[in-house]
């Protein structure tokens, strides 16, 4: 009795076993699933996120308007006048943003006291490369080898796979028509537009800012650039050449590195009117201004003129109070008959 009791315990633990092993094996794979990729979002231009900022700060005065696919934002002030007496279209320089606290700033809060609307404009990031900042083929890891490489020289060493020989004795591979495997046809890539550059960016800005303006029946518009964005400015009116504007303010004008053409080229070709401000008290400011003279000289200028301002480091208001009362005054100069 105790036989066929051993007997048949044997016999329902050898089905548990075979269950048990069957069961591991399925639920532990041979191999890891891959862990998903982490995607790192684009960073936002730091001008975009100032921009985004100063629209926080001052709701009632941003205006977002539109540059071909890219949105950006401005800061309106209309003028303090019943009949205005035109819009202002303010350029800052690399590294400044639409309420920058010096000239930008000031001219776009005192200009409409004067009769004159203000459109103020974010610019975006200067192409150049930060400082210290590595490249993007500098930063990129090396590849890892393909991942038959060791098997390459594996056989190269003389150590065939282990591949078991057919009935007529010879390898897979050997018995293998090369005929009968087409190769799959490679996918070329689609052709991708780069993206634009700084100068075409800052075009397709001031071509958003005119048509604003223009909504606006501004009687007369004016391009006025601090640093870089002078430089800008004159190159729009000299590529594009817009009917509507006739008077370019430059301020502490500063051509941006590696950009063609210069900075005197541009308004020798300008032929309207053009007021160049500058602090005389920097040397260097001092000397580039006289090239411009200088060139404008050469090339009979029709109305290029020049103002030299007293630099006040110890007391910015009253230099930037200076530097309005000069703008003003040029600007109802030109609108004298």
């Amino acid at each position: 009795m105790s036989l066929k009791i051993l007997v048949g315990t044997l016999a329902l633990l050898v089905p548990l076993g075979a269950w048990a092993e069957e069961t591991g094996t399925q639920s532990a794979p041979d191999t890891a699933p891959d862990a998903p990729v982490a995607v790192r979002p684009a960073l936002a231009e730091r001008s975009a996120l100032e921009a985004q900022e100063l629209a926080r700060r001052l709701p009632q005065q941003a205006v977002p308007l539109q540059a071909g696919d890219e949105r950006f934002v401005a800061l309106h002030l209309p003028a303090n006048d019943g009949q205005p007496k035109g819009l202002v279209i303010l350029l800052p320089g690399n590294g400044e943003n639409a309420d920058w606290p010096l000239v930008i700033g000031p001219l776009r809060k005192r200009l409409p006291d004067a009769g004159w609307h203000t459109l103020s404009l974010s610019m975006p990031d200067a192409d150049e490369p930060l400082p210290g900042r590595a490249t993007a083929a500098e930063a990129a890891p090396e590849t890892a080898p393909p991942a038959d490489t060791e098997a390459d020289a594996s056989q190269a060493a003389g150590n065939l796979p282990d591949s078991p020989p057919s009935e007529a004795g010879y390898l897979p591979a050997e018995t293998a028509d090369p005929l009968d495997e087409e190769p799959e046809p490679a996918v070329e890539p689609e052709p991708t537009e780069p993206p634009p550059g700084q100068a075409e960016r800052i075009s397709a800005r001031i071509d958003s800012a005119l048509a604003f303006a223009r909504q606006q029946q501004a009687a007369t518009i004016v391009l006025l650039g601090h640093g870089t964005g002078a430089y800008w400015a004159a190159r729009y009116l000299q590529e594009r050449a817009p009917a509507d504007i006739r008077q370019l303010l430059m301020v502490q004008v500063r051509a941006p590195a590696n950009q063609e053409p210069s900075l005197e080229q541009l308004l020798g070709e300008l032929r309207l009117a053009t007021g160049d401000f500058y602090f005389e008290d920097r040397g260097p400011a001092r000397a580039a201004a006289r090239e411009r003279l200088n060139t404008s000289r050469r090339l009979r200028h029709p109305d290029y003129r020049q103002v030299a301002l007293q630099a006040l480091p110890a007391d910015r208001a009253s230099e930037q109070e200076l530097l309005y009362r000069r703008i003003r005054g040029w600007l109802a100069r030109q609108l004298q008959p």
